[in-house]
């Protein structure tokens, strides 16, 4: 009997377990805390946080070859899971605020400024063009197209870049504000903004349409994310496939945010995660994840004074493309000094920007380095 239970002791995960990995079933453990207990993106974190624990239990193996995660990893490696997570981003958002006000297309283009400032410093510390890109993409708050473009240009460091993307994602209203209020004034973050203009359906089905193909002409390598995103969004405004859109919001966003945070979550080894590298990418992403945020505040600022003080600067922080948590971060922000301010509709316009521009950056790094 002793030696029995030996056998199965010595067969099992407690034999295996090195402080390494029992590290990092303690973060996964940490992550889903955060998102049961705090709330903070539970979508993500959740099966992120399960993911973790999974990938470092010893011997079970399930993102080894035959292994049911490593199956489901495919769409990640793939690159199939991202736009079909844009495809159902698409189908759930209102791009009405954008086409109303296409200016806020500028201030979801300055928030990429992150993205390229921290490509130049991941350059400087001697990382490679596919890797500094890979890091960069971080600062656009875009767990997706992170995952894409690191998909293609630096698979080896797709663990830590794509934790890093959504962990800063669901930790937009913590790390935002701060950068908010430091850059604008009181009088500015009251200013109230005048009520957007009615959008027709006929806006609203054209713009789609028109984006996909000038996008796809411009910058074809962005049109895997652009045109899902595009594509969501029309099943959305056409109102003949409400089933097909209703489908692309639902059963199969929710399917896909499943696979692809539980696999993501699955790729953070204690080997290949807890490295001075890993380490170098968190910080750099939170570097690039600042620098959008405070590009984006910035060109709000200018826009301001050009307009006479009729743009609120707060609604550039929202160009990072987290839908819609950094629209509802301007919003709170902007509340709190005036109760009566309602910058979320005005929000949305540089957010969906920030959605298309995260593309773009990354179909234009692709290009460059792919």
């Amino acid at each position: 009997m002793i030696e029995q239970l030996r056998l199965i002791l010595d067969s099992s995960g407690f034999a295996e377990l090195q402080a390494g990995q029992a590290l990092m079933i303690a973060i996964g453990c940490l992550l889903l805390y955060l998102a049961m207990v705090r709330k903070f993106e539970p979508l993500l974190l959740l099966p992120i946080g399960f993911g973790v624990i999974l990938a470092n239990i010893p011997v079970a193996d399930l993102m080894e070859p035959g292994g049911l995660l490593y199956f489901l990893y495919q769409g990640v490696k793939l690159g199939i899971y991202p736009p079909l997570i844009f495809l159902g981003v698409g189908a759930m958002t209102d791009f009405g605020p954008l086409i109303a006000n296409p200016k806020t297309f500028l201030l979801g283009a300055a928030a990429q400024l992150g993205i390229f400032t921290t490509l130049l410093g991941a350059l400087l510390l001697g990382f490679s063009g596919q890797e500094a890109s890979s890091i960069g993409i971080i600062g656009g708050a875009d767990g997706p197209t992170a995952i894409f473009l690191t998909s293609k240009l630096a698979p080896h460091l797709l663990g830590p870049i794509a934790v890093a993307a959504y962990s800063y994602m669901a930790l937009v209203p913590i790390i935002q504000p701060p950068i908010m209020r430091a850059l604008t004034s009181p009088a500015e973050r009251r200013i109230v903004m005048e009520q957007l203009r009615p959008v027709s359906h006929r806006e609203r089905v054209l713009f789609p349409i028109i984006v996909t193909i000038a996008c796809g002409l411009i910058i074809p390598q962005a049109l895997a994310l652009v045109g899902m995103l595009m594509f969501g969004n029309l099943l959305r405004e056409s109102g003949v496939v409400e089933r097909l859109a209703r489908t692309a919001q639902n059963e199969l966003m929710n399917i896909i945010t499943i696979f692809l945070a539980l696999t993501v979550g699955a790729t953070t080894k204690a080997a290949t995660f807890l490295t001075w590298q890993t380490i170098g990418i968190i910080v750099l992403g939170l570097i690039a994840f600042g620098f959008g945020t405070a590009g984006g505040v910035l060109l709000g600022k200018v826009m301001c004074k050009l307009s006479g003080g009729k743009v609120n600067p707060l609604i550039g922080s929202a160009g990072v493309s987290a839908v819609p948590m950094a629209a509802r971060v301007s919003q709170v922000v902007g509340q709190r000094e005036n109760p009566g301010n309602f910058l979320l509709m005005h929000a949305m316009g540089p957010n969906v920007a920030g959605v298309i521009g995260s593309a773009v950056a990354a179909g234009v790094l692709l290009s460059l380095f792919g």
